[in-house]
């Protein structure tokens, strides 16, 4: 594969949207359904789950129920699994400990972001990276091109397992509560981004982790992907949570409740063209590990004075919402950067976003303004997260 000719140039191939093993269940319980990176996924619930709103709250107070199976697994086994991670990613997985996982990201040689992803060590030579579903396909091209190029050639065995799982998400202050009916396994004993092994619903060897999307503590469970066993595992934590009044949760309530919680999403707060510090990931760079793609530019660009644009976080202080895309200006009314994601913030009651702005407003913390259609709307910088939970 030559440079001209790297995965990332590539024009994607218009097909059929993929469905995951509940899409059945999805549609009987009358899901609104949208295109999402080329799956069928169901955005929001009307009537089982309430709508978006209901959704979001059910996860800040009770608990509510995600099927992620679009979400793509990446294996790396043998003797050389350690080195090639390494390698393609810009986090340090040679800290990793059996049954942890860290977040992480594969970098471009320009230091900007290829997808954000999360590493999970299973044994001394066996690792799972979790990515995003709409990159998937072009993740394991880049990973695949980057270690045919690359001269060390470790001894790794690297597949895209993603057809063997379905993943679901039990998110909520009641999601411990709701999956240890399920199984015999201690939950409280798995810390924040660790994993282990065990049965769930009668169903052996689950990966149950605890690494959420929403702010909220929680559990994914990685299944086998046939449609009964899903169904099964589905249904019964939809019956195990009725005490707590748990809802099927769409990607909005997904959304929003990221957003709330300050992370940020591929093709918004990280892409192509943002580069690590821009996106404020600095604390996840390990630039000291050793060599690394991305590393070379992320040094020149440290040495020459950091990031010159910043991701900040934003609440509108006038009526208005920033929605994605929408310019940013100066109380003067020059245009100087764009909102990355925006909405209604269902649980703070307020409306916030994330904007890409330089470096120096963001340092000054100063007010600006949002283009929202035909109106400028006043908005005011705020620590990120939006929302942090209480832990117990």
């Amino acid at each position: 594969m030559t440079l001209a000719s790297q995965p990332d140039s590539a024009t994607p191939i218009a097909s059929a949207p993929k469905k995951t093993a509940l899409n059945a269940v999805h549609r009987a319980l009358k899901a609104k359904m949208v295109d999402f990176g080329g799956w069928d996924m169901p955005v929001e619930y009307p009537g089982a789950g309430g709508g978006l709103m209901a959704e979001h709250l059910a996860v800040r107070t009770r608990v509510g129920l995600f099927d992620v199976s679009h979400m793509g697994e990446i294996r790396f086994r043998g003797p050389g699994a350690l080195a090639a991670i390494q390698y393609i990613t810009m986090n340090d997985a040679s800290r990793l400990k059996d049954g942890q996982a860290h977040y992480s990201a594969l970098l471009t040689p320009q230091g900007t972001f290829v997808d954000d992803i999360l590493v999970q060590r299973i044994g001394e030579r066996d690792y799972l990276m979790v990515v995003n579903a709409g990159t998937r396909e072009k993740d394991y091209a880049w990973i695949r091109w980057q270690m045919d190029r690359w001269p060390a050639k470790p001894l790794v065995q690297i597949s895209d397992d993603s057809g063997d799982y379905s993943q679901l998400a039990v998110q909520g202050p009641r999601a411990q509560e709701t999956l240890q009916k399920l199984t015999k396994v201690n939950l409280a004993a798995i810390r924040n981004y660790w994993f282990t092994f065990g049965e769930v619903c009668g169903v052996a060897q689950v990966l149950i982790a605890r690494t959420g999307y929403s702010g909220e503590d929680g559990f994914e469970l990685y299944l086998p992907s046939d449609i009964a066993t899903t169904e099964k595992v589905w249904n019964e934590l939809l019956a195990a949570g009725a005490e707590f009044d748990i809802r099927p949760c769409g990607l909005g309530a997904r959304n929003t409740l990221r957003l709330e919680a300050g992370m940020p999403l591929y093709g918004h707060e990280i892409s192509d063209s943002i580069n690590v510090f821009e996106g404020g990931h600095g604390r996840w760079l390990k630039l000291d590990k050793g060599d690394f793609i991305g590393r070379d530019a992320l040094l020149a660009i440290q040495a020459d004075g950091g990031a010159k644009r910043k991701i900040v976080g934003l609440e509108m202080v006038e009526r208005g919402i920033a929605r994605d895309g929408y310019a940013v200006l100066d109380l003067d009314g020059n245009e100087i950067g764009v909102v990355t994601s925006g909405s209604p913030a269902p649980f703070l009651k307020s409306n916030i976003a994330f904007a890409l702005v330089p470096a120096d407003v963001a340092e000054s913390g100063a007010d600006v303004l949002v283009q929202v259609r035909t109106n400028r709307v006043r908005a005011k910088q705020v620590p990120v997260p939006f929302y942090k939970r209480v832990k117990k």
